[in-house]
């Protein structure tokens, strides 16, 4: 996704109570939403002023999980992760002489990958902020750690065996040295043991696609810049893609969500996402007609690139308006005062099946006939 920083301003709207004809008539607008499902979860954090969304995502996700397995809530460390996708990010972008991509930006697997690796540690271990900022801000940082791998790139070779230890250093100054042990709840941990605590099994999860240049139920490289690592997704008809996102949700699994939100019919601020059939249709003030989207829609979009890998949010539940149309209950990472439904927004399903990029999903969440066609066992 690319580097959404979040600017956010919320109009609070306040209501009279006493009834009358006009109040009755300002009510009937906007949009009611009934929740049909909602997932237990941690609290909305605030990504800030960073483009690591698919690391709040993807945390979101694992700390719901946890929650859904009996464990106790935790809030994890965003950053001890992003600090060492960077540093892997750094090796593939020297090894690739420049031509990979290293950005703020990345994927759902990135997290669960480093987690593999290093581990992780809870918040107060590793909160990332060793730059005198009491909020995330990686304008600077990025800044320092693009120069510094262009001097090595443009530097004599053979480059030296020491460049990638400079490197690290500045994520050591920005992010803070990763600690080998701490203190949590009373216990000693180290962040491999931490990881072992909690209990999660990363082979249970896997990524999902849905763009019909690519065989059906096979994985490939997803062609999005993010996807550095150039990890595997694997291929449904969109139809089965929104079902495993029904199933999962109904089963009380959540899913990381991948997708564009450039369009006009994206409003977090409103707490709405949709696909109005009517450019100019004030969807902002009530339900509208929505567009049916069809796998050919947005296979001409995703070639087009009108359909942009964008943001990584957290879906949670399922949601209805006021005319019975479905939604999906989706957790952002732009702190709880960015609207007024507390950080959370609705995104219908034309907009889900329009805008999804790709999902994280565990695969018990999957239904059965499409993890056999998968290949799941």
């Amino acid at each position: 996704m690319k580097k959404w920083i979040k600017i956010v301003s919320v109009t609070l709207i306040l209501v009279s109570i006493v009834w009358n004809p006009a109040t009755a008539q300002e009510e009937d607008k906007g949009y009611h939403f009934d929740e049909v499902v909602r997932l237990e979860t941690s609290p909305v954090k605030d990504q800030q002023s960073s483009g690591t969304c698919w690391c709040f995502a993807t945390v979101s996700f694992l700390e719901t999980e946890l929650l859904r397995m009996g464990r106790p809530e935790h809030d994890l460390s965003e950053m001890y992760l992003v600090r060492h996708t960077y540093i892997q990010k750094a090796k593939d972008y020297v090894r690739f002489h420049g031509h990979n991509n290293f950005n703020q930006g990345g994927q759902a697997h990135d997290a669960i990958t480093e987690m593999e690796q290093h581990g992780i540690v809870p918040e107060q271990a590793y909160p990332g902020l060793d730059y005198g900022s009491d909020i995330h801000r990686h304008g600077e940082v990025v800044s320092v750690m693009t120069g510094y791998l262009k001097g090595v790139l443009d530097s004599r070779k053979p480059y030296t065996p020491v460049w990638d230890e400079g490197f690290a250093s500045i994520l050591d100054n920005y992010f803070g040295e990763v600690p080998g042990e701490f203190e949590y709840k009373g216990e000693t941990y180290t962040p491999a043991s931490f990881e072992e605590s909690l209990g999660l099994d990363t082979d249970n999860y896997v990524e999902l696609t849905s763009f019909s240049h690519h065989p059906w139920y096979k994985a490939f490289d997803l062609e999005v810049p993010d996807n550095w690592s150039h990890d595997s997704y694997y291929n449904l008809p969109l139809d089965e893609l929104v079902e495993v996102m029904d199933h999962s949700l109904q089963e009380g699994y959540s899913v990381v969500w991948d997708g564009d939100v450039s369009s006009q019919g994206f409003s977090h601020s409103n707490g709405v996402a949709v696909v109005p059939a009517d450019e100019e249709s004030p969807f902002k003030e009530h339900p509208v007609e929505e567009q049916t989207i069809t796998q050919e829609l947005r296979q001409e979009q995703f070639n087009n690139q009108t359909m942009t890998d964008d943001h990584l949010m957290h879906l949670t539940g399922i949601s209805e308006d006021q005319e019975g149309t479905r939604y999906y209950l989706t957790k952002n990472s732009w702190n709880t005062d960015s609207n007024a439904y507390g950080g959370f927004l609705n995104m219908s399903e034309p907009f889900i099946r329009l805008n999804t990029v790709a999902i994280m999903v565990h695969k018990d969440a999957i239904p059965d006939d499409i993890a056999e066609k998968l290949g799941f066992e």
